[in-house]
This record gives structure tokens, sequence and C-alpha cells, in this order.
């Protein structure tokens, strides 16, 4: 495989800014760097996807809302709520935390109605679903099982982690939820995707998205100090 360009891996990632304490001229500046180095999207709190939705209006970048963040332990009707907010602000993706607390003790049915009800939402809207499990709080075993759920439901991606808990994306567990899912469906590394050279790692793993809040970085060929 030729090794991507850091300017092919901007097509990969979705320019995050996801702190509590954003300002307006933050994100209003994430959009201008989306747009110029052609990221996939832009993912932001529910709270700004309007503001990132005009922002964007007239280019290829997408809008991407975070759901049920960074925790994941709210009601499922809460998260179908947000979705559904979010895609009628002009979200274009959904990236929701499910209930870990359930992939922990094997509860298949129920992840998988969680994830099942918040597709349904966002395809209705015309939008994407990805599906965060926050792998670094999880076992091998719930890590396959969250996978699975995911994809039974219907969701479209699943993706390593928020960024905001004990650890970020691997490639190791990019690796296991490629292998688990299989080809078609996309999987997403976010958190510690910091250079261009984790990035291409991430995506030989078989990563189809990467979420960061260091793209600019990335192409300019630095080492962010970021998080996520």
């Amino acid at each position: 495989m030729t090794e991507l360009s850091a300017r092919e891996i901007a097509s990969y990632i979705d320019h995050t800014l996801l702190a509590q304490n954003a300002s307006r001229e933050q994100v209003v500046q994430i959009c201008d760097e989306a747009k110029k180095y052609g990221f996939k999207s832009v993912c932001v709190n529910p709270l700004w996807v309007s503001t990132v939705s005009r922002e964007l209006e007239g280019s290829d970048v997408l809008t991407c809302s975070v759901i049920g963040f960074p925790l994941g332990a709210s009601a499922t009707d809460t998260k179908v709520f947000e979705t559904k907010h979010a895609v009628a602000d002009g979200a274009n993706e959904i990236d929701m935390v499910i209930d870990v607390a359930a992939a922990l003790r094997g509860d298949r049915d129920a992840l998988v109605n969680e994830i099942f009800a918040i597709a349904q939402a966002a395809h209705e809207g015309g939008a994407i679903l990805k599906v965060i499990i926050e792998t670094c709080l999880l076992t091998e075993e719930a890590k396959v099982l969250a996978c699975e759920a995911a994809k039974a439901a219907g969701a479209d991606f699943v993706k390593t982690s928020t960024g905001f808990s004990t650890g970020g994306a691997t490639v190791e567990d990019v690796a296991l939820m490629r292998k688990t899912v299989g080809p078609e469906m996309g999987v997403k590394a976010s958190g510690g995707v910091r250079s261009v050279e984790t990035a291409r790692a991430m995506i030989a793993a078989g990563a189809t998205r990467l979420g960061s809040s260091s793209g600019v970085a990335i192409l300019e060929g630095e080492q962010s100090g970021s998080s996520y």
C-alpha cells in the first residue's frame, strides 16, 4: 500500500472542537481551517451545530455533532431527542456514546435497542451514525460485543473513544474493531491522533475516519500537544 501523503489524510479527518469553554470565534476558526485543508467534517457539541452548518454552507465539509457526550449515561429517549435536534440544526453526522455499562455487563439487547433508535432518528434526517464505544473502559469481549451490536442495529461507523476518558485510540483496538465489523462498515479512530505517523498507523490498521483536534498540525507535519 502506498503511503498516504499528509494532504490525502485530510479527507479522513473530522476536525474537532469539543471543549466546554469553546468560543464562537474558535468554532468559526475550525470551520475556516476545515474548508482550507479539505477535512471531512467539523465535529462539535450540539450547541454549535447550527453555527457550523451555516459556516460550512457551500463547501464539501460535513457538520458532525456528538450526542450523549462524553459519558453516554443518559436515557435513550434523551439521546434520540438530541439527535433529532442536531439533525434539524444541520448535522450530517452523529457521533453517539453508548451505554458503556451495558457493554460491560454483556447486555447485547440493551445496546442494540438503543443504537437502533438513534440510528433511525439519524437516518430519517439524512444523517449517518457513528457509535462511540469508549474502548479504554471495555474488556476485549465487551469491545467485540459493542461493535457487533452497532453493526446489528444499523449504525454506519464504530468509533474508539470520546477523548475525555482514561485513554484514546490504539492501533490494536482499531484492528480489532475492523476485524469485528468487517470491510464495509466505517471505523473511526479518535483520541490521541496528533501526528501524521499516528494517523497513517490508524488508517493502516483499518480506520476510515480520524477524529482529531490536531488536524492542522498533522497536515503541517507538527506534533500537537492536544489531548484529543
